[in-house]
């Protein structure tokens, strides 16, 4: 568990990561670590590509921690993200993640405001919904 009090905790990332499930039936799987109004805070895994999509009501934060992926902000070519790059981008911005390179890849997100978890909106509807995307795993 993590080392918290009413307005501080501390989180061992590292922990959560290895955590994760081997194989996952959604895109993602992520651990929330804050879930407040004005931002939330966790981390996932991908487990296969994602899609263009963007969501509706937040800024995001990515910054890798482990493995190598290919992404995609608007209509730039995809580039290639690794551990210590971190990507912003606002909220609306179509992105999505065509290849994982190098697994784990785990991320560890900001999102501002916070992000619900259904704020997922596919270009293409079918490629997917946010129950197909996104589980929430609970810390440890």
């Amino acid at each position: 568990m993590p080392n918290e009090s009413p307005n501080t905790a501390v989180f061992d990332i590292h922990a959560i990561a290895r955590n994760f499930p081997a194989a996952a039936a959604t895109m993602l799987i992520d651990t929330r670590l804050t879930d407040e109004p004005h931002a939330s805070a966790r981390v996932f895994r991908a487990y296969s590509p994602a899609p263009a999509h963007y969501h509706a009501t937040c800024d995001e934060y990515l910054l890798v921690l482990s493995g190598r992926a290919r992404f995609f902000l608007g209509d730039a070519p995809p580039f290639e993200l690794a551990p210590g790059q971190l990507v912003f981008f606002k909220k609306g911005t179509i992105h999505g993640m065509p290849e994982i390179l190098e697994h784990p890849f785990v991320v560890f997100a900001v999102d501002t405001p916070r992000r619900d978890p259904s704020d997922v909106i596919f270009l293409n509807p079918s490629d997917g919904t946010p129950d197909s995307f996104i589980q929430t795993q609970h810390l440890y």
